[in-house]
């Protein structure tokens, strides 16, 4: 079944991060329950993979200003039918920055359940999110925006909370001040 490496992987970060236990668990449960988990057709929710990129030095994370959403976040997006977040955590960092990424390990970093507002035709749905930390061996380059973001920016994890302080980014921040 293509969802039982996802399974396991959730089932693994659970025993490393009881922190996150209710949505690690709300997670599981949606993915068992949903063959569709990581097509955009589940309407509902469906899964997502995002990159928590860091500089070599581990100081700095790679925020994108997020053109649908306006606000300040880390690269990702949609599953589309492809089994293997961590693929495409690492394919979404690529189109959204230009930055070829590397795990920093290969499980999970993080997850989050969140709320995609409707727009347009498009109803509002959860996005079962799975993070992986990476980093980007050339943390110099300036990156210019796309189609899907406004502007990128290489921001010392001190700093974060400036561009947004949500729970789940200042969670990845704390996580990543633990690599120093």
């Amino acid at each position: 079944m293509k969802r039982d490496k996802i399974l396991t992987d959730l089932k693994l970060y659970l025993q490393q991060d009881p922190v996150e236990r209710k949505m690690v668990a709300d997670m599981i449960a949606f993915v068992e329950q949903n063959p569709d988990c990581f097509d955009r057709s589940n309407t509902a929710g469906h899964l997502t993979g995002s990159a928590w990129i860091m500089s070599k030095d581990l100081t700095k994370t790679l925020l994108i200003h997020h053109v649908k959403l306006n606000k300040w976040l880390q690269p990702g997006g949609h599953c589309d039918g492809n089994p293997d977040c961590m693929a495409v955590a690492l394919n979404e960092a690529l189109e959204e920055t230009g930055l070829a990424v590397t795990p920093l390990f290969p499980e999970i970093f993080d997850v989050d359940i969140h709320l995609i507002p409707a727009k347009g035709d498009v109803a509002a749905h959860l996005h079962y999110d799975v993070r992986y930390a990476v980093y980007a061996e050339d943390d110099g380059n300036e990156i210019g925006p796309n189609t899907e973001i406004n502007e990128a920016q290489w921001v010392p994890l001190d700093v974060v909370h400036e561009y947004n302080d949500e729970q789940s980014i200042m969670r990845m921040v704390l996580k990543a001040k633990a690599f120093r």
